[in-house]
């Protein structure tokens, strides 16, 4: 099967070649992202796909030193809205009902569910709800670069407020969660043949009759 076969290929890449991802398997990658679930459909995170070498070596800095930040073909950051409130749930309501070709009316019961449902929340409680959301499209990422033959390497040992900084994301409304160098793996990448090490099926999966 194409899917495990590829779950099993895949792997923290710590050394990437100098190939450049081509722009059609980016493209799809990005597209793929862009399609994850998220709860609602509210989507409270965005997307930075950062190729600038200047700007990526000011990242190193704020990465714990890994510099796959600097060395893979791009590197993806995933920031959460800094505000998840009733306009980005109007937002929503305007995008369904235009793409839908309906009545914003006609999604006010979803509408007023969500109000609610975030009305509930405190701050720091919506904060951790949208990095939920946001590691969804993470994972996402991670299995659908499998299926396209793109190494990356998932990173959250980063200083989040140094690539705000770097990246002015504090007025924008964003704030770094995870970042994801993606690319091609070095053939030199001892990791690469390393043993897929996971706990057995039987350990991991409890199956209730």
């Amino acid at each position: 099967m194409k899917l495990l076969s590829a779950l099993n290929r895949r792997y923290a890449v710590k050394r990437f070649s100098d190939t450049s991802l081509d722009a059609e398997r980016l493209d799809t990658l990005m597209e793929a992202i862009r399609l994850s679930p998220s709860a609602f459909g509210l989507q409270p995170y965005r997307l930075l796909l950062i190729n600038n070498p200047v700007v990526r070596a000011s990242l190193v800095h704020h990465s714990m030193g890994q510099d796959k930040v600097l060395y893979s073909s791009h590197l993806l950051v995933f920031a959460a809205c800094r505000s998840v409130d009733s306009v980005m749930v109007d937002e929503l309501v305007e995008l369904l009902a235009t793409q839908r070709g309906e009545k914003k009316d006609a999604f006010d019961s979803l509408s007023q569910h969500v109000k609610s449902y975030l009305n509930d929340m405190n701050a720091a409680e919506k904060a951790v709800w949208a990095e939920h959301q946001l590691y969804i499209a993470l994972g996402n990422c991670l299995t659908s670069a499998a299926l396209l033959d793109i190494d990356c390497c998932p990173m959250t040992g980063i200083d989040p407020e140094g690539y705000d900084r770097v990246l002015q994301l504090r007025p924008a409304g964003l704030r770094t969660v995870a970042v994801c160098a993606l690319g091609l793996r070095h053939p030199e990448d001892t990791a690469a043949t390393q043993l897929k090490v996971r706990l057995p099926s039987g350990e991991l999966i409890r199956r209730w009759p």
